[in-house]
């Protein structure tokens, strides 16, 4: 589709929204915007602690060198200055 054609629908599709007459929900708006109840359930936060077993599993992929990661970008900064 042409970009003549695609304004020409969004023209169309605007001027039927701004034209075209829609029923206000007045309660629904109240409730909305006086903050109460929500209809979205809140979950308690987690309180378990990580499972040692987890980390020790992915344990083998850490790289000792990793930390030093920030050190090393420093430390080229200062070479090159």
């Amino acid at each position: 589709m042409g970009r003549g054609r695609q304004k020409a629908k969004h023209t169309k599709v605007a001027r039927e929204l701004k034209y075209s007459v829609h029923e206000t929900n007045y309660d629904a708006l109240a409730r909305e915007l006086s903050g109460g109840s929500s209809s979205y359930p809140v979950s308690p936060p987690a309180t378990e602690e990580p499972n040692d077993d987890i980390l020790s599993k992915w344990s083998e992929y850490l790289d000792d060198d990793d930390a030093d990661e920030d050190d090393d970008a420093s430390g080229y900064e200062q070479k090159r200055a």
